[in-house]
């Protein structure tokens, strides 16, 4: 016999010798996730907060509004937009709203609200069929979500399902999950915040719908 012979042979020996291994069968009813010991807001908020996303707990939206000018006058935040007619209308009088196109490229915050929130992923869901557009979320260094807790879902597969029951399956152009501010590494593995949207991710969560 050969040396190749050899070799093949005990390779085959030992194959037929090997003990037969049992894989048990996974139980492909249990749940995928774990589920959430607070509610849904909290988790939600842990989620983002991992992410150094930041999240403010208002009762309604008039107290939503009192922050945001809060935040202005402390952040000296000179120009704010927001295209949202609902959010401008609760704005109007306490929040300095930049009006002229010509400084949008120099606006220091964009003020939007959002399609859903998603608690496991601490995520932000929005769209361009959205009165806000696609670019509130992308060019100012800070973005403020304005929510409620009835957009709140647990997962991501929940959002998916809602935004197209909420749009009848005609589902928009483009659809954006936001997870904690902007970020990169992708030159030298050093970590970047702001590369390719806002530095700053603020939520004003809302307990009572508006």
């Amino acid at each position: 016999m050969s040396s190749r012979e050899n070799i093949l042979a005990r390779i085959k020996q030992a194959r037929e010798s090997r003990p037969e291994q049992l894989i048990p069968q996974p139980d492909f009813g249990s749940p995928i996730y774990h589920e959430p010991n607070g509610s849904l807001a909290d988790w939600f908020q842990e989620n983002l907060e991992l992410v150094a996303g930041t999240v403010l707990r208002p009762q309604n939206l008039s107290e939503a509004v009192g922050l945001i000018a809060q935040l202005q006058k402390e952040e000296n935040w000179q120009n704010l937009f927001c295209a949202d007619p609902q959010l401008q209308k609760a704005l109007s009088g306490q929040v300095n709203i930049q009006q002229n196109e010509d400084e949008f490229l120099q606006l220091d915050a964009g003020i939007t609200g959002c399609e859903f929130l998603v608690a496991h992923l601490g995520s932000v869901m929005i769209s361009s069929a959205s009165p806000s557009g696609r670019r509130l979320h992308v060019f100012p260094e800070t973005h403020l979500v304005v929510a409620h807790q009835r957009q709140l879902v647990k997962y991501l597969d929940d959002a998916m399902m809602a935004i197209q029951a909420k749009y009848h399956g005609k589902l928009p152009s483009s659809i954006t999950n936001i997870t904690g501010p902007s970020r990169t590494a992708d030159i030298e593995k050093t970590l970047v915040m702001g590369m390719h949207g806002p530095k700053k991710l603020l939520v004003l969560l809302c307990d009572e719908p508006f």
